[in-house]
This record gives structure tokens, C-alpha cells and sequence, in this order.
């Protein structure tokens, strides 16, 4: 299930409240920064810093791939910019 567009739009990092990014197929929201991902259930971000899983460097290559390759940003009208390594 497709998170809201605006819910996209206001979305940010619980954490550093920086955007994320928003994998639909993985079914979860991304912070490249400090390499944490926030599962999404049900069409229901949790955004809770002890609910956030680490993503190793690897997985990581692995998502940044699919950011190139189109991924959503939250955080900001319009899908935000793009997000640097």
C-alpha cells in the first residue's frame, strides 16, 4: 500500500530531521545519512528511532541504487533532492 503524497511531503527523520527516502517495494523509508531504515506496515510509517533498523554497508550500496534509480524523497513538496552519499 502506497504511503499518501502528503504524508511524503511532511515526513522527516525522527532522528536527524533530514528527508528520507521512500522505497514502496521494500516497504520502508530510508535515512541515508545515518543509515537507518523505518519499516512501513500497513501503509503506516513507524517513525520511532527504537523501531529504526541499522543497514550495513552493503545493504546500503544496494538502496542507493534504487535512489538512483528514481526513489521518492520525503520531507519536502515535490519529492525534495536528490540525497547525497
Amino acid at each position: 500500500m502506497a504511503l499518501d503524497p502528503f504524508l511524503l511531503d511532511v515526513l522527516v527523520c525522527p532522528e536527524d530531521k533530514g528527508p528520507l527516502v521512500y522505497l514502496p517495494e521494500e516497504d520502508r523509508l530510508y535515512n541515508p545519512r545515518l543509515r537507518r531504515s523505518y519499516p512501513v506496515h500497513d501503509g503506516i510509517p513507524v517513525m520511532l528511532v527504537d523501531a529504526s533498523e541499522p543497514v550495513g554497508d552493503g545493504e546500503h550500496d544496494r538502496l542507493m541504487e534504487l535512489v538512483r534509480s528514481g526513489a521518492r524523497m520525503t520531507g519536502s513538496p515535490g519529492g525534495g533532492l536528490p540525497v547525497d552519499e
